[in-house]
């Protein structure tokens, strides 16, 4: 998994640097990570199930065998997490 943050002080680590290994072109700079990017490894798996699913919280709750409630909380706390980052 892609680091996110500095194993030092802990805070948010940016994009300095995108290389080509094709033609090693390389593009240097301070970017942001995707939003996505900083979401918990479980969080990103769940988002990918979702919409495999086509956002069907049923269908998650049948695949995960997990109640309908549970997996609708685990969305919430997702939708949480993203809100607090795009502050």
């Amino acid at each position: 998994m892609l680091p996110v943050y500095c194993p030092s002080c802990h805070a948010q680590l940016k994009v300095k640097c995108l290389k080509c290994e094709s033609c090693q072109t390389e593009v240097n700079g301070s970017y942001d990570l995707p939003l996505l990017a900083l979401l918990s490894q479980d969080d990103q798996q769940f988002i990918l199930q979702f919409v495999k699913n086509s956002g069907s919280l049923k269908n998650m709750a049948n695949e995960l065998k997990l109640s309908y409630p549970t997996v609708r909380n685990l969305l919430n706390d997702i939708i949480l997490t993203i809100e607090k980052y795009e502050k």
